[in-house]
């Protein structure tokens, strides 16, 4: 019951977990500019003419997502708005280690470092 509540929220909140990974939007309050794979922001399903688009957002996406993005915005939320697609290792070098940090910048452990850290458990230092 509590893998179908979090796989609901997950998807209801635009965030997609594989294995490890983290796919979603990208919030840059913070951390250093991002390097992206596009240099203009890619747009489907623009709006009518006259009509401002919303701000741009950063996005997070498994390997290979932004060539076919006319597909895949669905899943993101993200038709209809300015998407700039950051690069794997800014994202892994960069951000992870920031947003998901561990110590020894291994972000897939951050989550359970803090965890201890935050109850008082050991947190493997001395």
């Amino acid at each position: 019951m509590k893998r179908l509540i979090l796989s609901a929220l997950l998807l209801l909140s635009g965030v997609m977990a594989h294995a490890d990974e983290f796919y979603g939007p990208v919030e840059l309050a913070g951390v250093p500019r991002p390097q992206v794979i596009n240099m203009e922001p890619v747009v489907v399903e623009p709006g009518p003419r006259g009509v401002m688009l919303p701000p741009p957002v950063y996005l997070h996406v498994p390997p290979g997502y932004e060539r076919h993005w006319n597909f895949r915005c669905r899943e993101f939320h993200a038709c209809g708005r300015p998407v700039y697609f950051v690069r794997e290792e800014w994202f892994r070098r960069v951000y992870a280690p920031y947003r998901y940090g561990h110590p020894d910048g291994d972000w897939r452990r951050g989550r359970e470092w803090r965890e201890n850290h935050w109850r008082g458990g050991d947190d493997g230092r001395d």
